[in-house]
């Protein structure tokens, strides 16, 4: 029998990934089955839907405003009691513990669509199948953790931020726990309780998750390249809606440090709409976007790109 070491089992980073690959891959479309079985010939009440949508609005904004605008750029800054708030919401989207996310993010940029890029269908020999499913969720069988104190020095030295992302597992228990007893309590049933943790829980899971993956597959692959940003990050318009803003992912790669990624009227960007509305009332601060002439002078024109082909 293979055993781990004490030291790889017990680090933060590797329970965290491994968790997803559980968590994510796993268990989400066994509970997808399960739904479509219950709502057989019963359909599926709106106190379903409110836990899945609602679910998915609060993870998801933990992610993109969170964990990703804030924590991995710095894009603007925030009280003390959202930073902890954000980091929790993050982390109940069961995308793995937040220091894992953000070195594994930011290592993501550093090499983006390049050798050591941990997600690009754009690196390898491997056909083109092979690549964009290794974009999309085959790296996290090849969990590889980041050197955190490379990657997320700064954010190491906050003892909140230490305290959230030790408790990634809590997260995760209160992220499925959550649903369920609201589900409980509302209807008054144990069927409300079970069908709240499959739609607010898993089933959850499963869509938020593969709309976060498809911002590394799909958005380095099809849509509009406005920006040079020396990789193939693009603009898509599905994803962009979906992932909360999180789909104009050409514009972020030009311009990591923004705060707002849907840079014009027609560009839905959620997490910047957020944003304004939590500057107006002190909850956000010094939101970083980009200059009209720094916007003019990154347009170019953009290669072929071989998946077009």
């Amino acid at each position: 029998m293979t055993t781990i070491s004490t030291s790889d089992s017990l680090t933060p980073s590797k329970r965290g990934a491994r968790l997803i690959v559980l968590i994510s891959v796993v268990l989400p479309p066994l509970a997808l089955v399960a739904v479509m079985w219950l709502a057989w010939g019963r359909g599926f009440g709106m106190l379903d839907l409110a836990l899945f949508l609602g679910m998915y609005l609060i993870c998801g904004l933990g992610i993109t405003i969170g964990f990703h605008r804030y924590f991995s750029h710095k894009s603007f800054d925030c009280p003390r009691w959202v930073k902890i708030m954000l980091g929790v919401f993050g982390s109940m989207a069961v995308q793995g513990d937040l220091f894992w996310w953000v070195a594994v993010h930011r290592k993501h940029h550093q090499h983006s669509d390049h050798e050591h890029d941990p997600h690009s269908p754009h690196v390898g020999s491997e056909s083109r199948i092979k690549r964009f499913v290794h974009s999309h969720l085959g790296w996290l069988f090849r969990i590889e953790s980041p050197d955190t104190t490379r990657y997320v020095r700064d954010l190491m030295k906050d003892p909140d931020l230490c305290t959230i992302s030790r408790l990634f597992p809590l997260w995760v228990v209160i992220s499925m726990g959550l649903p369920a007893l609201l589900g409980g309590l509302i209807s008054g049933t144990w069927m409300g309780a079970l069908t709240g943790f499959l739609w607010g829980g898993l089933v959850r899971v499963f869509f938020e998750h593969h709309v976060t993956w498809s911002v590394n597959s799909v958005c380095h692959i099809w849509g509009a390249q406005p920006y040079d940003s020396r990789d193939h990050s693009r603009n898509n318009v599905l994803i962009g809606v979906l992932a909360l803003g999180e789909g104009w992912h050409n514009n972020h790669h030009a311009f990591p440090t923004s705060a707002r990624h849907g840079l014009t009227w027609w560009q839905f960007d959620a997490s910047w709409m957020l944003l304004k509305a939590m500057s107006l009332v002190g909850m956000a601060s010094n939101l970083k976007t980009p200059s009209a002439q720094r916007k003019q002078r990154a347009l170019a024109s953009r290669p072929t790109d071989e998946f077009a082909s």
